[in-house]
């Protein structure tokens, strides 16, 4: 009897029933989001703003064919296929004449993701992603995959003053753009951060369009040189760099090439409080009229508007950070208090050829509060302008 026993669990064990079925397992994607995000308002409307980075560890090429952003609850908040999937992602290593969905083995693709999301409407804290994608070239089969989670940061915004005067000033910066602040990746102390996420160029135009004097070919020509920059907020100065010259010509500037440490040119750091630190950068020689660990009052000059390290044409660059340190820290969501909204540039060659921007239909444009212009805004600092 004892063999019969032994036999029939054998047999059950064998059979499909005795067996737990082994799911396939396949190599594919590390998800991770580097940061904690925090909803930011462009026009009225919240969004999340940030980088999903997917690092294949898979032997062959894996073809990504969509992200999803999904909740706790398992709902989609945003969907990006086909040509909006294109339209996000990037590679460090910039292979622009090829299929980005591609990704090879060992490659870290990014997701430049915007999300919207309202933090009043009671939306859960807590995002992941998930990624379809596809192995193999003959019979490629669909595959999905879950992670990168993160929670959104509970941080409520703080609403800034004017970083200028007067206007009116456009607001040069673009998410698509390949090399702008938004696309570009920093690694300067063991970690990958991206500072001007957040970044604005400023750049003063004329009532009718035009960037400059003439055809701009010194710092002096443009219209903005030398304007005076403004504390955006009560703060103190956490740093400053100073002693680099500017070029006599915009050609003489473009034939150098400047080092990473110079990238900001000439800079003041305010520290803002609560992890915000706010930078300008490119000023004047000789300009910043500040020192580390003084306090300064909103809307005070710290210094003028230059020409000095990575830059293309004098203007003021401005972004908000999680660090005093212009490459080595996390670019945060800001707003203005008081933002007013006068016109738009259609695109960016329209603002480089010295064409008219658009003037919003309603009279006197738009009075926005706690708002983060929308690319290619012109603004007016004006202190009639604000409430």
């Amino acid at each position: 009897m004892a063999w019969r026993f032994f036999l029939w669990s054998v047999l059950a064990l064998a059979s499909p029933l005795g067996f737990a079925q082994r799911a396939p397992v396949m190599q594919s994607f590390d998800l991770r989001v580097p940061w904690s995000p925090e909803p930011v308002r462009v026009e009225g409307k919240a969004s999340l703003v940030y980088e999903l980075h997917l690092t294949s560890y898979a032997k062959a090429p894996l073809r990504l064919t969509g992200i999803a952003v999904i909740d706790d609850g398992g709902h989609a908040l945003a969907t990006f296929e086909g040509k909006a999937l294109d339209a996000v992602l990037g590679r460090p290593d910039h292979p622009a004449d090829k299929d980005l969905t591609q990704i090879p083995p060992g490659v870290d693709a990014v997701a430049y993701l915007t999300v919207p999301f309202d933090r009043t409407s009671g939306a859960a804290s807590t995002l992941r992603h998930r990624i379809t994608y596809a192995s193999g070239s003959d019979t490629p089969s669909s595959t999905t995959v879950e992670g990168g989670a993160f929670a959104v940061s509970p941080r409520a915004s703080l609403p800034l003053g004017p970083p200028l005067r007067g206007g009116p000033w456009v607001a040069i910066y673009n998410a698509q753009w390949e090399r702008g602040h938004r696309r570009v990746l920093y690694a300067t102390n063991g970690a990958v951060h991206v500072p001007g996420r957040f970044a604005i160029d400023w750049i003063r135009v004329g009532p009718q369009g035009g960037f400059a004097h003439g055809d701009g070919a010194k710092p002096a020509d443009w219209l903005g040189y030398g304007a005076d920059v403004l504390a955006v907020a009560d703060a103190t100065v956490a740093s400053t760099g100073d002693g680099i010259g500017e070029s006599a010509t915009l050609a003489e500037h473009a034939a150098q090439k400047v080092p990473l440490e110079d990238a900001a040119g000439n800079y003041v750091a305010l520290d803002l409080g609560g992890g915000r630190y706010a930078f300008y950068e490119h000023l004047k020689p000789g300009s910043i009229t500040v020192k580390p660990g003084q306090r300064v009052q909103r809307g005070q000059v710290i210094g003028r508007l230059g020409f000095t390290g990575e830059s293309t044409g004098p203007h003021l660059h401005f972004h908000v950070a999680d660090g005093n340190a212009p490459l080595g820290a996390e670019g945060l969501p800001y707003g203005f208090a008081h933002l007013h909204v006068v016109g738009h540039y259609d695109d960016i060659e329209a603002f480089g050829q010295g064409k008219p921007w658009r003037r919003l239909p309603q009279a006197g444009g738009e009075m926005l509060d706690d708002d983060f212009p929308a690319p290619l805004d012109v603004v007016d600092f004006s202190e009639k302008s604000a409430r």
